[in-house]
């Protein structure tokens, strides 16, 4: 018997939206403070689940808001010079 997938309600996912948005502002303006850092040091700063803050770097990355730069085993998100 095969598995069936339960689709999100739209409540749901408009929650979830918004909580990515939301944390994608609290991501900004931690870049914005206090510049340049890992995104471990992002999960910190903003307090939310690594899942989330992940998916509000993806949202700033598609917006052009972020960047990002390694160095060595160290890759550190950055706001854009525009942004900055």
């Amino acid at each position: 018997m095969a598995a069936t997938k339960t689709a999100a309600t739209p409540k749901t996912a408009l929650f979830d939206v918004t909580r990515i948005g939301q944390t994608a502002g609290a991501v900004w303006q931690a870049l914005s403070t206090d510049g340049p850092m890992t995104v471990a040091k992002l999960i910190k700063a903003v307090d939310e689940p690594r899942d989330t803050v992940m998916q509000a770097i993806g949202w700033l990355a598609r917006e052009d808001k972020v960047f990002f730069a390694k160095d060595g085993r160290t890759q550190t998100v950055s706001l854009t010079p525009t942004e900055g």
